[in-house]
């Protein structure tokens, strides 16, 4: 029996229609968490060629939700609870303040803490780790300089990472550049000299582009620009390395570089509870 032409062909459109929706790649979707804000009295530590002598700095503790399909990653997790309410008292020494949970802001977008399956760390400082227990069932991933020094005995810095550290949750300790997803959408960045296992992210999203996010590679633009390093940075050959890499990356792939301390980077992503696509 000769086959009906027009079902054929039907069926042909269809599976083609079908493979097409399956190839499809992932959205992307990118928000800036308020994680904070720091004080720092004596800007003069953040540059070991006494670059800021006497100056003192308003910094922003940023945090990042990340939608890959449908997961969720968090990029840092910013300053403890036991922040929330305080003033930021700017003086000559440090002082940090919190305005808001992230629990609470992923709440203002529908997002449960539970649907957060990934939380990546760029490094061990408190400002970028002190919330990360409210996930306990995401995977941890951590850079693996940074995770052995975690486990020194008797170290403070682990104390927000204790469920991971201490093997009551998934970690995935990262070595060099990790591509999250296996697609290139959502990439760790081996940036050492801040910490030894220090980490910056590339979000590549499909309307805005490439975009950058620092860690702590440098804590304003000044300093990156003029690449200032930190008087308790792990490494200054590293660092400089790595501050290199971050602005030529980011003048490659002409992408959106965000500095996480930086007051004036805020802007450069769309306003909570906006999202950059």
């Amino acid at each position: 029996m000769r086959p009906n032409r027009s079902a054929l062909a039907a069926f042909v459109i269809a599976s083609l229609l079908a493979g097409t929706a399956r190839a499809a790649p992932p959205s992307i979707e990118l928000w800036r968490l308020d994680c904070g804000e720091l004080w720092e009295g004596n800007l003069d530590e953040f540059s070991d060629t006494h670059a800021y002598v006497g100056k003192s700095k308003r910094l922003v503790v940023s945090c990042y939700l990340i939608r890959h399909g449908d997961s969720y990653m968090l990029w840092d997790a910013g300053l403890e609870k036991t922040d929330l309410g305080k003033p930021l008292v700017q003086n000559d020494t440090e002082s940090e303040a919190l305005r808001v949970t992230l629990v609470d802001q992923l709440a203002q977008i529908g997002i449960k803490p539970q649907q957060v399956s990934l939380v990546g760390i760029s490094h061990y400082h408190f400002d970028h780790t002190g919330q990360a227990g409210d996930f306990p069932q995401a995977k941890l991933l951590m850079g693996k300089a940074d995770l052995a020094l975690l486990r020194r005995p008797g170290s403070e810095r682990a104390k927000p990472l204790a469920h991971w550290i201490g093997g009551g949750g998934q970690l995935e300790e990262i070595e060099g550049d990790q591509d999250v997803f296996g697609d290139g959408k959502v990439v760790m960045l081996d940036l050492p000299g801040h910490t030894p296992g220090h980490h910056g992210l590339l979000v590549n999203l499909d309307g805005a582009g490439p975009v950058l996010l620092s860690g702590d590679v440098a804590h304003f633009q000044e300093n990156l620009a003029s690449s200032g390093v930190p008087i308790y940075n792990a490494d200054r050959a590293d660092s400089l390395a790595s501050m290199d890499r971050f602005r030529t990356m980011a003048r490659n792939l002409k992408a959106i570089a965000v500095i996480q301390h930086e007051p004036a980077d805020v802007g450069k992503l769309p306003a909570f509870p906006k999202s950059a696509r």
